[in-house]
């Protein structure tokens, strides 16, 4: 379980984050939604602990990020919205490079490495220079290193970003599975049909306070997630 409890994070002056409350409990797949500039992206990083906050906490199962950081950041994996990765190594080199930062077994490393690139289709590519990759091909290297050693948390800022029709819908499989075994997903999205279809929880987040935040399911009961954005950004 991720509690996240009364994130404050300013800028200066400007309180970006006001007195953020969530839960994402084992199992959810949770969309974090709204427009741009609005604070998911300062969200995920405060909970990664990759920024610093002012003032409340994000807790894993209890204990706090702010804490035993390398505890929770061995458990987590995170994939940005922008794949900005070492041009210089290959894709493998490159995965292999992050599984051996979390110990994963050797073994296990490989299996794993082979069956998600024969997934999302890199695996022709993998000894190639990452400087010759497109988009879309850093985002599947991204994402496989991101699974390969076995994360408890994934999350993801945009991860459809740059991907084919092919590896998105692969990759919303792999996410699927993972909440079947009790793994947490907690990622971002400008992609609301996607969120609607595939997401258990919602939360909508506009200039830094949480607007709405419930189970799919009872949100979209009577009306689309997308009308249901437009109105609250609009009116709230």
């Amino acid at each position: 379980m991720i509690e996240i409890k009364n994130l404050c994070k300013k800028y200066g002056k400007k309180e970006v984050l006001k007195d953020i409350n969530l839960t994402i409990n084992n199992g959810d797949i949770y969309a974090f939604i709204g427009s741009n500039g609005a604070g998911k992206t300062t969200t995920i990083k405060s909970m990664l602990g990759i920024l610093p906050f002012d003032s409340g906490d994000v807790l894993y199962d209890n204990v706090s990020i702010k804490n035993e950081p390398l505890t929770i950041k061995s458990k987590v994996a995170y994939i940005p919205d922008s794949p900005d990765i070492y041009d210089y190594l290959t894709g493998n080199e490159y995965i292999s490079f992050i599984a051996d930062m979390f110990d994963t077994p050797e073994e296990y490393k490989n299996e794993k490495i082979k069956e998600y690139s024969k997934l999302l289709e890199i695996d022709k590519n993998l000894n190639d220079k990452i400087s010759s990759y497109s988009h879309g091909m850093k985002q599947k290297i991204v994402i496989i290193a991101a699974l390969v050693h076995n994360p408890d948390v994934i999350i993801m800022d945009e991860p459809f970003v740059g991907l084919d029709p092919v590896s998105t819908h692969k990759l919303k499989d792999i996410m699927k599975q993972m909440t079947k075994e009790g793994k947490i997903i907690f990622f971002s999205t400008h992609v609301l049909d996607v969120a609607e279809k595939l997401c258990n929880r919602i939360a909508i987040i506009k200039e830094g306070k949480i607007i709405a935040e419930g189970d799919m399911n009872k949100m979209t009961k009577n009306s689309s997630l997308e009308d249901i954005f437009m109105e609250l950004v609009s009116h709230e």
